[in-house]
């Protein structure tokens, strides 16, 4: 499938894949028929998407079932009222009828809006009125549908609720039953181009209501690179990606890429996370690729892995945080394998990362992806040397990057803003290295500014986040007459620690940061607090403490 869409499908050196990476953009090119629908003719019996549940079900999905349930679900959906354009909130966790909607919502043209089950009334109103959503999917569960529930006399736009079981209130269709009657699917013609809107998420950020990102029917391609030759995935691969399929890692790592590169879905569809869990299931199921965030490797190595069979594990990767050198140096020792790291955002596909033919370095992002033209500038527009911190870029003055959002929806300033004289501003700032590797910073609004120095509250966090008193915290910058800023930390302590709060730990906590990273970041200010403000996604609301500072 891969060799449809790549000039050179192998790559032996950065240098060959700079020069030979070449994605080849069919014509109104739709994921739906032109990947699993394509496998389906060629391979029906080719394995796409084994799901397994906590409860001790699991069912494996070919391409010749997925190409009939996406089917039927699409002519169910055309039997809503479903077209060309329309919205569709999907908020189905981990269940498997997430991969029958999204795949049915892109052969009918539609706009696919996936979303996390934590949102609240307010947050459905919003995100209806926001997108002028038509109809919801959901996970038919108590506290889900509630809230949806709530919301609908306040969403006029919204025409249709379908519950996916187990529960199906009054004014909720049944999905499955639906599915089951609906009638021979009928492709529509001219079903989409490729700049239509195929996919919308909503990604919360730090300060104000969530952007609504817009990608066009061009973005799969996009996720070549991600799953081809970051997590290094082949026809043979049962990789899984720890991510609820509401936020983009599901995008990123559960979908596109992988059916592309012919890989196999695994999907674990779970309450509560335990690193147990997920360690059991690479021992019984024969996992052999695995994508997770640095803290789920913290988790993971504090097991007593002799318990595990982890052979079949071939290539692991991260992203989302710094990795720890101490976490990398441990699961290496332990599974013999190297993780590489990765970068990008919720705009885009993989921009930065670790590809297998260079030597990773732990904490860092990686090198260029070549299907963007990436750079670093200063807050004057100059180009950052090596060593210097600047905001990562993508210049586009050639043409939008395949995988590149296409806009903030219905926000051209926002879209503006970030997006200008051919050059699009991720936000990130980070600093390279002379071997061409990108290190995280942080936020360029988050960066704090003492005695000359620009500091990273990603690199003191990471530095804090080695102690064993710490099992959260947040680097914030606050005034002072002389430095102008210094660093504050807020922390929430682990239980063992808790009773030591006071100036011993402060001071202790302090020098242990002297230790980890530059002593000029050790946090001059230290609050410890039980919990810390956040987005719906789980981000700190770095802003919110600041405020809190002020008052």
């Amino acid at each position: 499938m891969v060799e449809k869409f790549l000039r050179q499908t192998a790559f032996t050196s950065q240098e060959d894949f700079i020069r030979n990476f070449r994605i080849n953009i069919p014509e109104n090119f739709n994921f739906g028929y032109d990947v699993v629908d394509a496998w389906a003719e060629e391979e029906p019996d080719k394995k796409a998407l084994l799901w397994t549940n906590d409860k001790g079900e699991s069912r494996q999905f070919t391409y010749a079932e997925l190409k009939k349930y996406t089917d039927m679900t699409a002519s169910y959906f055309q039997s809503l009222g479903i077209g060309r354009g329309d919205k569709v909130m999907l908020i189905l966790k981990r269940r498997y009828e997430f991969w029958f909607s999204i795949i049915a919502l892109h052969k009918l043209g539609a706009i696919a809006i996936p979303a996390t089950h934590l949102l609240t009334k307010k947050d459905i109103v919003y995100r209806c009125e926001a997108a002028t959503i038509k109809m919801i999917v959901a996970a038919g569960e108590d506290v889900i549908l509630r809230h949806i529930t709530d919301a609908r006399p306040e969403c006029p736009s919204l025409e249709t609720l379908v519950s996916a079981g187990p529960e199906y209130p009054e004014g909720y269709e049944n999905f499955h039953e639906g599915i089951e009657n609906a009638g021979p699917f009928v492709r529509p013609d001219n079903v989409n181009t490729n700049d239509d809107i195929m996919l919308m998420y909503f990604t919360s950020g730090t300060t104000g209501e969530p952007k609504m990102v817009a990608h066009d029917f061009t973005y799969p391609l996009g996720h070549i690179s991600t799953a081809c030759f970051w997590h290094n995935l082949h026809r043979d691969s049962l990789h899984i990606t720890i991510a609820d399929t509401g936020w983009a890692k599901a995008a990123w790592g559960k979908l596109y890429g992988q059916m592309i590169a012919g890989a196999n879905i695994f999907v674990y569809d779970h309450e509560k996370f335990t690193p147990a869990d997920i360690l059991q299931k690479i021992h019984d199921y024969r996992i052999t690729s695995l994508c997770a965030p640095p803290t789920i490797y913290r988790f993971m190595i504090r097991e007593d892995l002799s318990r595990f069979d982890l052979s079949s594990l071939e290539y692991c990767t991260t992203a989302g945080e710094a990795l720890n050198y101490s976490v990398y140096e441990t699961f290496l020792k332990i599974t013999g394998i190297r993780l590489m790291e990765g970068y990008g955002q919720t705009e885009s596909t993989l921009i930065l990362g670790t590809f297998p033919w260079i030597k990773p370095k732990p904490g860092s992002m990686g090198i260029p992806n070549p299907q963007y033209d990436i750079d670093l500038l200063k807050p004057d527009g100059r180009r950052a040397e090596d060593g210097e911190q600047g905001q990562i870029v993508v210049r586009t003055g050639h043409g939008k990057p395949v995988g590149l959002f296409k806009e903030y929806y219905r926000d051209p300033e926002m879209t503006r803003q970030a997006w200008h004289d051919g050059v699009y501003y991720t936000g990130d700032v980070a600093w390279r290295d002379e071997d061409g590797y990108y290190w995280f910073v942080g936020r360029a609004d988050d960066v704090i500014k003492s005695s000359g120095y620009r500091i990273g509250p990603f690199e003191v966090e990471s530095a804090l986040m080695t102690h064993p008193a710490v099992v959260e915290c947040a680097i914030t910058g606050v005034p002072d007459e002389i430095r102008g800023q210094v660093v504050k930390a807020t922390i929430i302590l682990s239980a063992e620690y808790r009773s030591k709060a006071g100036p011993e730990l402060v001071k202790e906590l302090q020098d242990h940061v002297k230790r980890v990273t530059a002593p000029y970041k050790y946090p001059r200010v230290i609050e410890f607090v039980d919990e810390l403000p956040k987005t719906i996604s789980g981000k700190i609301r770095r802003a919110e403490i600041r405020e809190n500072d002020k008052i």
